[in-house]
C-alpha cells in the first residue's frame, strides 16, 4: 500500500510518454518525471525551517525518475516515524514511494537521522535520499542539493 501513489504516477506518466516526450505527473508528493532537461524539485517539509528552502536537482534521463516524499508530520498517511520529509530519488516511482515510507518509519527523532540513511543504503535501486526533521538534514547517494 505504501507504493500506490508512486505507482499510479509512474503508470500514468509512462502512458503519457506515447503523447509527449516531456512528462511530469505529481500525485500527492509522489512524482514521475521524464525530461530531456535537468529539473529542480523543491522539498515540502511542513513546519520545518528547511521546508521549500532546499530541493534537489534531477538530471535529464531517458528512463524517467521517481521523486517521492513521505512524512510523519504532514498529510493523512500513516507513518511510524516523525520525519518532516523523506524524499527519495529512483528510476522507479513505485520503489521511491515505498522506500520513502520505509525510511521515514525509521526516523522517530533527529537522533535517528543516520538510522534512516543506513536503511536507505540497504534498498537496492535507490539513487539517493534526503531526510529532513526539524532543522536537521541528512542525505545519501547521488543527489545534488540545491537552495530554493
Amino acid at each position: 500500500m505504501a507504493a500506490i501513489a508512486g505507482a499510479m504516477a509512474e503508470f500514468v506518466g509512462k502512458e503519457l510518454l506515447g503523447e509527449s516526450a516531456e512528462v511530469m505527473v505529481e500525485n500527492g508528493g509522489d512524482i514521475f518525471l521524464h525530461s530531456s532537461r535537468e529539473l529542480k524539485v523543491g522539498i515540502f517539509a511542513g513546519s520545518s525551517p528547511l521546508s521549500f528552502r532546499v530541493g534537489l536537482r534531477v538530471p535529464a534521463t531517458n528512463h524517467g525518475w521517481g521523486v517521492c516524499t513521505s512524512s510523519g508530520t504532514v498529510g493523512p498517511s500513516l507513518s511510524f516515524g516523525r520525519a518532516d520529509a523523506v524524499c527519495v530519488l529512483s528510476p522507479s516511482a513505485s520503489l521511491a514511494d515505498a522506500a520513502a515510507t520505509a525510511v521515514g518509519n525509521r526516523v522517530a527523532s533527529s537522533a535517528n537521522l543516520s538510522k534512516g540513511l543506513e536503511e536507505a543504503k540497504t534498498i537496492e535501486g535507490l539513487t539517493g535520499v534526503v531526510i529532513i526533521i526539524g532543522d536537521k538534514l541528512g542525505a545519501w547517494g547521488e543527489v545534488e542539493l540545491i537552495e530554493i
